[in-house]
């Protein structure tokens, strides 16, 4: 590693991501390779807290580590790997369990409390306990910035917690990290119900576009999305909710700002808008998918040991220092 400070983050391969996931986290992580050291994870571990099928879990981590090569993440420049393939995840949240993390602290963490719902009593203790897996995460590589998205701001101020509690109890072993949120654009919205975040899980199909969406399925999508009262395209997102969300889209996708994109359709009205952003992710989505469907399983594969090899490395050293402190090495 460089002088660079340190970034790591990680996605679960709990199903294909949309272009919201695009826009808020992996175009995040694309510009992030040029300033800093940066260590990207398919966090799998993660996503068995709720029951997989095992055959659908292997193709979707296949699947997420092709996407985030062909959004641009370079292997050459950042270390990409598979959680499960560094058992030192798993050894450092157990550390971390026993000398960091309290009952008091999982108590507080809102996300177990949406997720379990009203069967929090038979929910798995992975779903519960894996806020402290994902400091392990980040607290293994020296992390020093966590770009993630605001639900996940209480996560990360759980590991600044632990590193803390347990460099004062035992050793100085831990960076304190810092989440990075992107404000404008972190939170892309369906393109039928503008209050609700855009998800695979959205109860209209045509709410959410995934990357690797039939061309024409996405185009229409975009024309069938819902808009505001009046026809002025503006970016104003309390009074035009739905056509902010589509102003945002469009200028994350094409690299124009907002205001250029109003400026283009004065006196045009919401039909030919909707036109030109239909065109806009079209584009986007067929370069996307052109790179996509040219990686191989055999070089992916070859780029997930490299990032395992590069990964371990770090972990260990880190590792070894925690286990030490503790008095179990």
């Amino acid at each position: 590693m460089s002088d660079k400070k340190i970034i790591f983050s990680g996605i679960k391969p709990s199903g294909r991501l949309n272009i919201g996931g695009y826009i808020g986290a992996l175009s995040q992580w694309v510009e992030m390779q040029n300033d800093y050291d940066c260590i990207y994870c398919v966090v799998d571990y993660h996503a068995i807290t709720v029951r997989q099928e095992p055959e659908e879990l292997r193709k979707r981590t296949m699947e997420l580590i092709k996407t985030y090569l062909a959004a641009g993440i370079d292997p050459r420049n950042s270390i990409l790997f598979k959680q499960s393939a560094v058992p030192a995840h798993t050894e450092l949240a157990w550390i971390l369990n026993c000398c960091g993390a309290r009952v008091a602290d999982l108590n507080k963490m809102t996300q177990f409390k949406d997720k379990a719902g009203k069967n929090k009593e038979s929910a798995t203790v992975g779903l519960y306990d894996y806020p402290v897996l994902m400091a392990a995460d980040i607290l293994l590589y020296n992390t020093e910035i966590v770009p993630v998205g605001e639900d996940q701001r209480q996560h990360v101020e759980l590991a600044r917690d632990i590193a803390r509690r347990f460099n004062s109890d035992y050793a100085e072993i831990f960076n304190i990290p810092e989440a990075v949120i992107r404000k404008e654009g972190a939170r892309i919205m369906s393109l039928q119900d503008p209050t609700k975040k855009m998800s695979k899980s959205d109860e209209s199909s045509n709410g959410c576009i995934e990357l690797l969406d039939d061309i024409e399925s996405a185009k229409k999508k975009i024309m069938r999305a819902v808009t505001d009262s009046g026809d002025e395209v503006k970016y104003d997102v309390k009074n035009k909710p739905a056509v902010s969300n589509l102003l945002t889209i469009y200028s994350y996708l094409s690299g124009q700002t907002t205001q250029a994109i109003e400026q283009e359709y004065i006196g045009k009205g919401y039909g030919d808008f909707k036109e030109g952003l239909a065109e806009v992710v079209v584009k986007f989505l067929q370069n996307f998918q052109d790179k996509y469907y040219a990686l191989s399983d055999g070089q992916v594969m070859d780029i997930l040991e490299d990032g395992r090899q590069r990964a371990e490395k770090i972990a260990q050293e880190t590792l070894g220092k925690a286990r030490m402190a503790i008095g179990v090495r």
